[in-house]
């Protein structure tokens, strides 16, 4: 039986920026995925991985990322990449958000940017405040220096939570970032689209979302 259902928020709630970096490749003329390519390199120790834990600033991320897109093709910089980030929000996903949590527990794990990161650059914020105040846990890795997909930090999310893993569903739209709840026993749904996810989590709450 479900206790709780806890979810990812950028390509969950709002829209992809996997959209928004193949718009700004073909504007650019560079080289197809090379945004992903170069996050998906040394995840865990990259220029992304660094920021989202807080250990290093903007204008450090800024070169970082420039140098390591420029070894896999082309240059590509960090505050370029920033404000397509920024995602609408899919308001199918947050009404299915509020029947559940009328009756579940609900968390939500984020790889985020610091709140001074995304100030410094004069865009807006990524996250949506009025969806965000209403999980019953939040955990931010910006706040916490942990990112996902290290399992310590949905250890930390059961733990706040008071639940069974094992009584949980985790929602990402990163496969990997759901092996480690899923590791964990935690029912996981991989978030392509809305319509997709609703209805992979109605099946697995028994509760009608739409």
């Amino acid at each position: 039986m479900i206790e709780a259902v806890i979810w990812d928020f950028g390509g969950v709630f709002t829209s992809s920026p996997f959209e928004a970096f193949a718009r700004f490749e073909t504007e650019r003329g560079l080289p197809a995925d090379i945004i992903r390519r170069s996050n998906a390199a040394n995840h865990l120790e990259n220029a992304w991985a660094k920021f989202e834990r807080a250990e290093v600033d903007v204008e450090a991320f800024d070169q970082l990322f420039a140098a390591e897109s420029l070894a896999l093709g082309a240059e590509v910089r960090g505050k370029d990449v920033l404000p397509l980030l920024a995602g609408d929000l899919r308001p199918d996903m947050a009404a299915a958000f509020k029947r559940i949590a009328a009756k579940f527990k609900t968390g939500c794990i984020t790889n985020n940017l610091s709140a001074n990161a995304i100030g410094s650059l004069g865009g807006r914020s990524i996250y949506v405040a009025e969806v965000m105040a209403l999980f019953d846990h939040v955990i931010e890795s910006a706040k916490i220096g942990l990112r996902k997909p290290d399992p310590r930090i949905f250890q930390m999310m059961v733990e706040a939570l008071h639940v069974d893993p094992r009584r949980c569903v985790y929602l990402d739209d990163l496969g990997v970032n759901l092996k480690p709840a899923r590791d964990m026993g935690m029912t996981t749904i991989k978030v392509l689209n809305a319509p997709q996810a609703i209805a992979e989590l109605e099946a697995a709450t028994g509760l009608p979302l739409r």
